[in-house]
């Protein structure tokens, strides 16, 4: 396996423009989609309760796929975070709390994917909406535990709704540390939310130089424009030989 298809899609809590909350929708479109590697982030699983409560458990059985779920606060009680889900075998390695005092709890799910027995790092970001909040996750995501961990022995993928519309300084650190998708190039368009009309660039991916881009796609369906505010934003990688290792029998911490 040499190739890799990866999505980042904020599912608003699978709650559509006609303000109803159908899980099944969100499926449809992963289903469309066709990736390996799904981010998604604004996902609600409530345990012990009707089978699409749990969004993270429907989709994946609905998908036939594997999910991982970083809780990062509680929603009239239950989980509410990002997710992860595979069609490869993988690990939860960690989630990171990137939550700064007097803003909403924001996280970063740590994922080590099984890819053909080699190892690759995906992290599932959500940030906050403030310029100030995201200056600080920034700098959190860029430090010795997360990105630039020691440990890491694969590429990296760093993908998700940063909120960040303008270059700010999480862009500026995150791309001097890995290459940054640039959706100008690839889609002809600067702008990718809200999905019916764009105004901001929201969603973003982030990728080793051992991972070489070969297409980017904004998935803009009639079933996408309804079922979130967000649209999946859609990476097909090459890698390169070197930049695989195998994967530890350990899980990291």
């Amino acid at each position: 396996m040499d190739r890799v298809r990866v999505v980042t899609y904020n599912v608003h809590r699978c709650r559509g423009l006609d303000g109803r909350t159908r899980p099944a929708r969100i499926v449809g479109v992963l289903q469309e989609v066709k990736a390996d590697i799904i981010a998604l982030q604004e996902v609600v699983s409530r345990d012990g309760s009707a089978s699409e409560k749990h969004q993270a458990r429907y989709i994946a059985d609905e998908m036939g796929l594997q999910y991982c779920l970083g809780e990062n606060r509680k929603l009239r009680g239950a989980a509410y975070g990002n997710v992860v889900l595979s069609r490869f075998p993988m690990r939860a390695v960690k989630n990171y709390d990137l939550s700064v005092e007097g803003f909403e709890r924001r996280g970063c799910l740590h994922i080590d994917v099984d890819v053909g027995g080699a190892v690759v790092h995906v992290f599932n970001v959500h940030l906050g909406t403030d310029y100030l909040e995201r200056r600080h996750q920034g700098r959190r995501l860029t430090d010795m535990e997360i990105l630039r961990n020691e440990q890491l022995t694969g590429p990296r993928i760093m993908l998700g709704d940063f909120n960040e519309w303008a270059p700010g300084l999480t862009t500026h650190l995150l791309g001097s540390h890995l290459r940054s998708v640039d959706i100008r190039k690839h889609l002809r368009r600067s702008r990718t939310y809200p999905g019916v009309l764009p105004l901001l660039h929201l969603d973003h991916i982030y990728h080793d130089d051992s991972l070489e881009l070969e297409g980017l796609a904004l998935h803009r369906t009639r079933a996408a424009l309804v079922a979130s505010d967000h649209l999946p934003l859609i990476a097909d990688f090459r890698f390169a030989q070197k930049g695989l290792r195998p994967m530890p029998e350990k899980a990291g911490t």
